[in-house]
């Protein structure tokens, strides 16, 4: 019985990929992502072997859109994504060779996890401590909605049968852990609110102060305790410069777009224009 053979890929072809992919590893190793980029450019590559398709671990936003500049450079490959629900900010990309033409498997499970609230009251910190304490790593966990009582958390399949017969305790409160079906987690319902505000300059905590209605110092110790991500990398200190486009997080709270600069003020301040989601 003859042996089934990957499809070959030309050596001009091989040289292009390699070509890209160091390009793009320079690029993102600039920034320190080279080793996000490495992991899912190898799986970009495997789908260009072997013509079928490849879905990645959870990422960020961020991460997607490293996985988006990948895509970017092979004609043959389309991306596509889940996370489980419709408004999933942690999403799986599946890199897809266009001559693949079968269905798609996410792999994606979601679990239940249910305390007595009447004793007990967990945030999305203690559910993701937790999680981790069992030896699993964070790019196996989607998102993790909290619903006061209880938490739906989006997982890898390969995992949900681990969390369900491993997980019995979240901080000192005891848990039951079903897997449940997706359909059970209620899409997301962004509620959105403009912002325009003057401010001294476009410093991080200055202008994340002005998106989230607290005060400078308090934002220059949220940033120093590492409550605030920008584009989703980690902020690297309170004096770093924003600019439009630019996302800021913050832990529990949301996140900010910056917009617009509308411009300088007779006072010497500058105008913004800033979208905060909740």
């Amino acid at each position: 019985m003859p042996l089934s053979r990957q499809p070959s890929v030309p050596a001009k072809w091989g040289s292009f990929m390699a070509s890209e992919r160091e390009k793009i590893l320079r690029y993102y190793r600039a920034s320190g992502d080279g080793e996000l980029a490495a992991r899912l450019l190898d799986y970009a590559e495997t789908v260009l072997r072997t013509r079928k398709y490849r879905a990645s671990h959870f990422l960020d936003p961020y991460g997607f859109s490293v996985a988006e500049t990948i895509v970017a450079h092979f004609t043959s490959l389309r991306l596509e994504s889940s996370g489980g629900y419709e408004g999933a900010e942690r999403l799986k990309a599946v890199f897809v060779h266009e001559d693949f033409l079968g269905s798609i498997d996410f792999g994606i499970t979601a679990v239940g996890i249910a305390w007595d609230a009447r004793y007990y009251e967990l945030s999305h910190r203690d559910m993701l401590g937790a999680l981790m304490g069992l030896g699993i790593d964070r790019d196996v966990v989607g998102d993790i909605i909290m619903t006061g009582s209880g938490a739906r958390v989006v997982v890898d399949t390969a995992m949900a049968g681990f969390i369900e017969n491993n997980l019995l305790k979240v901080g000192a409160a005891p848990v039951t852990v079903k897997i449940i079906p997706l359909s059970d987690i209620t899409p997301r319902i962004v509620q959105v609110k403009e912002i325009r505000a003057t401010v001294p300059s476009l410093r991080l905590d200055v202008v994340a102060a002005a998106g989230f209605g607290l005060s400078r110092t308090k934002m220059a110790a949220e940033i120093a305790a590492d409550k605030i991500k920008v584009n989703w990398q980690e902020a690297k200190n309170a004096a770093q410069t924003v600019k439009p486009g630019d996302i800021i997080s913050m832990r529990g709270r949301g996140r900010v777009e910056i917009c617009e600069v509308l411009g300088q003020t007779k006072k010497g301040r500058t105008s913004i224009f800033l979208k905060r989601f909740v």
